[in-house]
């Protein structure tokens, strides 16, 4: 059956749609988002005597990041797309205010050698996740695992103290969110195979914040924990 041009053009058709290319560009928008608001806090000595000067105020945004990013991970199916985007920009500027102190306890080049290790070290794993042929879902359970260990092992350290076990755990940390970064990565892929085609607009941005909020997690750690590496005489 032949169509005129209007008609054909009238047609309703499946948008395109790249999940893995658009959840890179709201990881990077998050991660501009954190290191702006990080580097204006820093540069205000007011802003940054209110931050360390009140215990309370610096634990309630502790709290409220971890509050936000479990909220944000459960609940994003019942949430709109704006809605999901606000959270995940909140947790971006949260993130931005509590990492200002690191430009305290950091020299700038310590930052941006940690800042360029990991990006590189990110790229590259990503890069194999989506090109290699392996399997990597069964290594999810053990890297699981392997952050829990982290975050009981660090929990104890408040009270030991032991800078051995601060570097260990920093040491682990890093190959820890390596594996993640990887593993999280093919799963996006995966996402984008069965998805990419078959979803509204709305479970499109929706699903590309979850997975950018999973890769900015990875990056983010692997960064804090290299950070501590190579800072390690301060």
């Amino acid at each position: 059956m032949a169509y005129s041009r209007a008609e054909f053009l009238s047609i309703p058709r499946v948008r395109e749609r790249n999940i893995l290319r658009n959840v890179y560009l709201w990881m990077t928008a998050g991660l501009a988002l954190t290191g702006v608001v990080s580097f204006a806090v820093a540069g205000n000595p007011a802003l940054m005597r209110t931050l360390l000067g009140s215990r309370g105020l610096f634990l309630a945004l502790i709290i409220g990041e971890l509050v936000l990013v479990l909220y944000l991970s459960a609940r994003i199916n019942q949430m709109s797309a704006s809605r999901a985007t606000l959270a995940f920009a909140g947790y971006s500027i949260l993130n931005g205010i509590t990492l200002s102190v690191i430009f305290l306890a950091y020299t700038g080049a310590e930052i941006s050698l940690a800042f360029f290790t990991a990006a590189g070290t990110f790229a590259g794993m990503s890069l194999y996740a989506m090109t290699t042929k392996r399997d990597l879902s069964g290594i999810g359970h053990y890297l699981i695992m392997g952050l829990w260990g982290i975050i009981i092992a660090s929990v104890i350290n408040i009270f030991l103290r032991s800078a051995s076990l601060y570097y260990m755990i920093s040491y682990i940390g890093v190959f820890v969110f390596i594996g993640l970064t990887a593993y999280d990565t093919q799963m996006i892929k995966r996402w984008n195979e069965s998805f990419g085609t078959s979803i509204s607009e709305e479970q499109y941005v929706k699903l590309s914040i979850l997975g950018a909020l999973k890769l900015y997690l990875d990056f983010l750690n692997m960064f804090l924990f290299m950070l501590r590496i190579f800072g390690r005489r301060n």
